[in-house]
């Protein structure tokens, strides 16, 4: 039996929370309107067909304007209510297919990031918030200025999807 290499990593993240009104099903209706799901029928049929990587990029930009599509979602409140537990949340696995090929490309453990984990969550009685890490932060542990600079576009487009639904856009979104 052989071993093989290990490598550990640390990095500072940045894990941005904003407030996104009272009404999460609100919000979360607006969320999911603007990141639609990856429309996986399509693209299975893309592949079928030995499509060019050239009809998946045409696909996701007709299918999504702002460019980020819903991998997952997984409703855990649904779950936690059955044990008593009040709050609510969403958990997402969403992003953009056409950055996620050029970081994979380049190292494949960026899967670890790439799609962004979104969540959208309530406490009884408080206000929706809506939280994820700063992309740019986890790519760039990776060392790699390509792969950085996808990190940094993600950045820019959080903040364009932030901006549409109406919600604050944290200054740290748009700094370098």
């Amino acid at each position: 039996m052989t071993s093989t290499p290990t490598d550990a990593v640390s990095y500072r993240g940045t894990r941005l929370t904003i407030e996104v009104g009272r009404n999460l099903a609100r919000f979360r209706e607006r969320y999911e309107h603007a990141v639609p799901p990856f429309p996986a029928a399509k693209v299975k049929k893309l592949i079928q067909r030995k499509s060019s990587w050239q009809d998946v990029l045409d696909l996701m930009a007709a299918t999504s304007p702002l460019g980020f599509f819903i991998f997952f979602a997984n409703d855990a409140g649904l779950t936690v209510r059955l044990a008593g537990h009040p709050s609510s949340g969403v958990a997402y696995v969403m992003g953009n297919a056409a950055i996620m090929e050029r970081v994979l490309r380049r190292q494949p453990a960026v899967l670890l990031y790439a799609p962004v984990h979104t969540a959208i969550w309530q406490h009884p009685g408080g206000p929706a918030y809506f939280t994820f890490d700063k992309p740019s932060d986890q790519f760039r542990s990776f060392a790699d200025p390509e792969i950085t600079e996808a990190g940094l576009e993600l950045d820019g487009k959080l903040a364009a999807l932030l901006d549409h639904l109406g919600a604050a856009v944290p200054r740290e979104l748009l700094s370098r």
